[in-house]
């Protein structure tokens, strides 16, 4: 039984993907996984309804908790105090209660230099990114604290360096660290633990965006000293699984970096 038994976590962005290797290819899944090995029941959402589907029947398989995933996309033309308020409803109404939430969804039209990104694919990183940490956020403030919960969101080093062709992605990051530097700022008072991640995991999205966009690639994205990049579940998702410890609440309102084989570095 591990510490997280009894506890509920929504976890945006937690479809199942897989590298070209057969491995774990999400961050959302990995934590998932992660959450599931520590006893929690899940809310999982995204886009795509059969990654949801199978990150379920394998959660619940293997681990014996209870997964409800809800299909939710936050987008330029959708009511999305409405999409928000839909999942955080179905979680009260199968769970009781919300613990955790992290925010780690995030589209983008990465390798597009600045002068032609488009406003569509502006929109699709602000919004899928930001708008969604910021409309889940407040939709599962007040469970959050009544149960003195955690929020863990996602930011990136693309938007700590400026990478190249990611102009989009890093102003969405960058907005959600200022997001939740604001909320460890306003929500200290209710003890609700806020901290953003800012990872670097080998997954199914940065596997195609080197495929795609090979000199992006080699522009942006930098080998760790330790010779490989986060893993998912093992690195990134005990990461999240620590800061929903009520041990690391006095952390709250850190960035924290991730990269492969260094652990954290506040």
């Amino acid at each position: 039984m591990g510490f997280l038994t009894g506890k509920t976590a929504i976890i945006t962005g937690a479809g199942k993907a897989v590298l070209s290797d057969g491995r774990c290819g999400s961050i959302g899944y990995g934590i998932a996984a992660a959450y599931a090995k520590e006893g929690a029941n899940l809310v999982i959402t995204g886009r795509n309804v059969k990654k949801l589907t199978d990150a379920k029947e394998d959660l619940e398989k293997q681990y014996g908790i209870k997964v409800l995933p809800v299909q939710a996309d936050i987008n330029a033309g959708a009511d999305n105090e409405a999409v928000a308020g839909n999942v955080v409803a179905q979680t009260i109404e199968t769970f009781g209660d919300i613990h955790v939430l992290i925010n780690n969804a995030q589209a983008s039209a990465s390798g597009v230099s600045l002068a032609d990104h488009t406003t569509e694919q502006f929109d699709l990183a602000l919004y899928s990114g930001l708008y969604a940490t910021f409309y889940y956020m407040k939709a599962c403030y007040p469970y959050l604290a009544k149960t003195k919960g955690s929020v863990i969101n996602f930011a990136s080093g693309a938007g700590l360096f400026g990478n190249f062709g990611q102009c989009a992605y890093a102003a969405a990051k960058e907005g959600i660290r200022g997001l939740t530097r604001v909320a460890a700022t306003e929500w200290g008072k209710d003890d609700i633990n806020v901290n953003v991640v800012c990872p670097l995991a080998w997954t199914a999205q940065l596997e195609q965006f080197e495929q795609a966009y090979p000199d992006a690639f080699k522009q942006n994205v930098k080998m760790p000293p330790m010779g490989h990049y986060g893993d998912a579940e093992e690195e990134i998702g005990r990461v999240c699984v620590q800061l929903a410890s009520p041990d690391f609440k006095f952390m709250t309102g850190e960035t924290i970096t991730l990269e492969g084989g260094l652990g954290l570095r506040p």
